[in-house]
Formats: structure tokens, sequence, C-alpha cells
């Protein structure tokens, strides 16, 4: 009997936070993945170069920037669970914002709605991430991690083709006024999150020593004054950033990269780079901490993304985009593996830290901005170079970053 009764106290405590999460990770990646389906749309309509149209991801990623340390603060007032409801009602104002854009053919008003989801993917990326982390033992974070990764990579491509199947027509023949009723039908699924996510029953989760009655239960960050006393969360924070902004370079481009091939039915290989990510987070789900530790796994993770990076500008253009696969599985275990291993003793500041975690995601608007400009001046190929020394620095926080200390 007793048996039993901490076997349901396991499920409740983590397997139902877990499902419940992974739904509002489904929505993350399915919010960003409307723009892979928007870039090339503007493209057309509006007649604007690749690295205009870039700015929607850009204007989506910059308000991780601006309220990525406001969120933290939200949470403390407010706990996890009613800011992750917040966050979707503010998903909902952006969203509705898309079909004046449309009607107006304003670009200026499209950005301003990519910006107003993306306030709603700031406060549920600061609300998910750290919860995920510090809902188990430190160790076996980036499993919980890879779970929510295939719930979040599943959604971006399910995005593009939700959008692709309600409106009936290839990308081509699209105009701006169609995805109104496709919007109309996101607006009222992500207004039903919300309601949700306020009556689900989710524990509210602390790290340790984050209390600053308990704060010698983490020595290593008791005596810290300040958050910028931990390099390997800064480290970790800059790798992060090049990572999101690669990572959304690898998901996010697929349909204008085909499009800009020449490729039939551009809307489809869009499940590429998900499919490599998904790859990579089974893998991460079955291995760590078993099998493989956190920072051996980013190691792995970022040669193989180098080499999926260098085939893509290297190889011939008919084969260059199956590429990019290689590039989506290095990225698939970054993330799970880099919020741990910066995350790691923070203690009482660990609420600081993944604001500055969150902050760091608007690398998601300026390497994509980059991949535009050099799209427009090299072509779309030899735009993927932006991608390798970004791989390339998070080598090394694999290698040495993630293990400096201070006293």
């Amino acid at each position: 009997m007793v048996s039993a009764q901490v076997v349901d106290t396991k499920v409740n405590r983590y397997v139902v936070p877990l499902i419940i999460v992974g739904v509002m990770f489904f929505a993350i990646g399915f919010a960003l993945g409307i723009n892979s389906y928007i870039i090339p749309l503007l493209n057309k309509a509006l007649d604007i170069s690749s690295a205009e149209s870039y700015l929607v991801i850009a204007a989506t990623f910059s308000a991780f920037l601006i309220f990525g340390y406001p969120a933290s603060l939200v949470i403390g007032k407010i706990g996890y669970k009613k800011t992750m409801a917040l966050s979707f009602i503010m998903f909902a104002v952006g969203f509705y914002l898309f079909i004046p854009s449309a009607r107006m053919e304003s670009l200026p008003l499209f950005l301003l709605a990519s910006f107003i989801s993306g306030m709603g993917n700031t406060f549920l990326q600061a609300s998910v991430n750290p919860y995920i982390t510090i809902l188990g033992p430190i160790e076996s974070a980036a499993k919980r991690m890879s779970y929510m990764g295939i719930a979040n990579k599943l959604a971006w491509p399910i995005a593009p083709l939700f959008l692709a199947l309600i409106i009936g027509k290839e990308v081509d023949s699209v105009s701006l006024t169609d995805i109104n009723i496709p919007f109309y039908i996101i607006i009222g699924v992500f207004v039903l999150l919300g309601v949700l996510a306020l009556l689900a029953k989710l524990p509210e989760v602390k790290a340790v020593g984050e209390d600053e009655d308990s704060a010698h239960d983490c020595p290593y960050a008791a005596n810290k004054t300040s958050v910028w006393q931990f390099p390997h969360l800064l480290l970790g924070v800059l790798a992060l950033f090049l990572y999101v902004g690669v990572e959304t370079v690898s998901l996010g481009t697929l349909v204008d990269y085909a499009t800009a091939l020449g490729l039939a039915n551009a809307e489809y290989y869009a499940w590429i780079a998900p499919i490599g990510m998904v790859i990579g987070y089974i893998c991460g789900a079955a291995l760590i901490p078993k099998y493989l530790n956190q920072a051996t796994a980013l190691r792995i993770c970022a040669v193989t993304a180098l080499f999926g990076s260098l085939m893509v500008v290297l190889s011939p253009q008919d084969l260059s985009i199956y590429f990019i696969s290689f590039m989506a599985l290095g990225c698939s275990l970054m993330w799970p593996a880099l919020w741990p291993l910066a995350m790691t003793d923070l203690g009482k500041f660990t609420k600081a830290g993944s604001s500055l975690m969150v902050i760091a995601i608007v690398g998601g608007a300026l390497i994509p901005t980059i991949y535009g400009f050099m799209k427009d001046f090299a072509g779309a190929q030899n735009a993927y170079w932006v991608c390798v020394p970004c791989f390339l620095y998070i080598l090394y926080y694999g290698l040495k970053g993630h293990k400096i200390r201070t006293k």
C-alpha cells in the first residue's frame, strides 16, 4: 500500500506537470513555426527583400531582450503558473493583429503583431524553461528538456502545414488575407490554452538554495553578491544567444530556402529540420544521464552541427537542403544541455540567471537577420556560413566554458 502511494505521488509530481508543460512547449514551437510560412508570403505579397521579410523573426525575438528581465519579476510576484496563463493572452493579442496587418498589407503592423506574440513567447519561455530545469534533479534536466524539445520541434512544421491545409493553396498562390480564417482558429486555441494553464495542477518549484533561509544549501552561490559573478552562467548566456540564432536559421529558413531553390511544394521541406531534432531529442531522453552527461552531449551536438552547416554551403544545391537536418540534429540537445549547465549552482540567483538566459533568446532576432542580409548579398546557400562560427563557440562552451568558476 505504501509503495502504491509513493508511485502515485511521483506520477502527480513529475509526469502530470511534464505533460501539461509539454503542451506549452508545443504551443511555443507552433507560434514560432508560423514565421516560416509568413516570411516567403510577405516576401512575395509585399515585394520586399529577404532581409526585410526576416525582420518578422527579428521582431518576434527582440521581445526577449526587452521583456526577459521583467518576465522574471512577474514570475516572482505571481508564480510560474499564472505567468504561463498570462503569456497565452499575449499570444492571442499578437495573433489577432496579424489579421488587420494582412488587410492593410502593412509590414510595420506585421512587425508589431510579431513583437506582441514575441512578448507572449518571452513570458512563456521564462516560465517553462526554469520550471522544467528545477522540477527534478539537475543532472537529469537535459532528459526532461529532451521530452519538451520533441513537443516543441514537432510543432514547428505543423504550423506551416496547418496554414497550408486551412488556406488550401500553395504558398506562391496565397494572398495575405487568406490567413484570416486560420488565425482566428489559432487565437481561439491559444485563449483556451491560457484558461487551461490557469486551472492546471502545477506545483510551484524552487531551485536548491533559492530562498534566503536555505541559501547555505548551495554554498557556491551563498557568498556571491551578484549574478555577474558566475562566469559559467555568462558564457552560457552567450552560447544560448548563438544557439537560438542558428537553430532559428535551421528551422525557420527551410520553406524560404526550398523556394529559392525552385523546389515544388516548398512547405513540405519544413519537416527536414524537425525530424533531425526529434531524433536527437529521443537520443537525449534515452541516454542522459545514464550513459551520457550533459556536457558530453553538448560537445557531440556541436561537432554534428558544424558538419551539417559546412555540408550545406559546400555540397551541390539539390542536396544541400537535406544537410540542414544535420544542423538540426546537432541543435537538438544544445538547448537541453545549455540550460542546466549554465543554471547549475546559482542558488538564490536562479531567477536572475534564468532571466539572463531568456534575454539571450534574442539571438533568434540577430542571427536570422544576418542570414537574410547575407542571402541578398551572397545567395541563399552561402548565407548559411553564418552558422559556422556560432557552432564553434558552442563547442568551446561544451569543452571548457561551462567549467569556469570563481571562488
